[in-house]
């Protein structure tokens, strides 16, 4: 089989694939390249390829940020969109990322990045299948609480709608977002609003 084939049926099958990954095969990145130039594969971020004929879903960025971001957590405003818990669908993807790590330099993915660290990093992650690829979310609660501590950033408006909203529809217990809220160093600020919903 031709190292052209081996690139074509490994995309058919990943759907998104890392040059990183064409490489570890032992065949050069070139062959990309090619391809891309074929129209058999879509260069979608740097390093990063879908295959052209590949059924693309709506959260087909969140599997090409996963793909480009191995250790970000999808979180925030692109977390709710995924859950189906708000109006707005971001243009970028919000993503969190550890403190000392550098966001990708291309600008092909539109990336929003936001730095947690310790346990506010680490917690409440969750692995989604996403086209082939492991898409890492942050949970419903953890993310609800989330909007409240960058609620300067996406606005207190979409953090209020995201907790009526996942109350509402019993996506989320009381302990599970008082939990997060302590982790966040938010507990101060949504108590009142908890307290309301009971």
């Amino acid at each position: 089989m031709s190292k052209t084939q081996q690139v074509l049926d490994y995309a058919r099958e990943k759907g998104i694939i890392r040059a990183k990954d064409i490489e570890a095969q032992g065949i050069h990145r070139q062959y990309l390249k090619r391809l891309e130039q074929q129209g058999l594969l879509i260069r979608s971020a740097r390093g990063i390829y879908t295959f052209a004929e590949a059924e693309i879903t709506e959260s087909h960025t969140l599997a090409e940020t996963a793909k480009r971001v191995p250790s970000g957590v999808i979180c925030l405003l692109s977390a709710l969109s995924f859950y189906g818990l708000t109006t707005q669908v971001p243009f970028e993807v919000w993503l969190a990322i550890p403190h000392k790590h550098r966001p990708p330099k291309d600008n092909l993915l539109p990336l929003r990045i936001v730095y947690m660290s310790g346990k506010s990093l680490c917690e409440g992650v969750e692995e989604h299948l996403i086209e082939c690829v492991n898409v890492r979310v942050y949970s419903l609660a953890k993310t609800v609480v989330d909007c409240f501590k960058f609620r300067n950033k996406i606005g207190l408006d979409v953090a209020l709608e995201a907790l009526r909203e996942c109350w509402r529809e019993r996506r989320c217990s009381m302990d599970e977002l008082w939990h997060y809220a302590k982790i966040c160093r938010v507990h101060n600020v949504i108590r009142p609003y908890l307290n309301s919903l009971q």
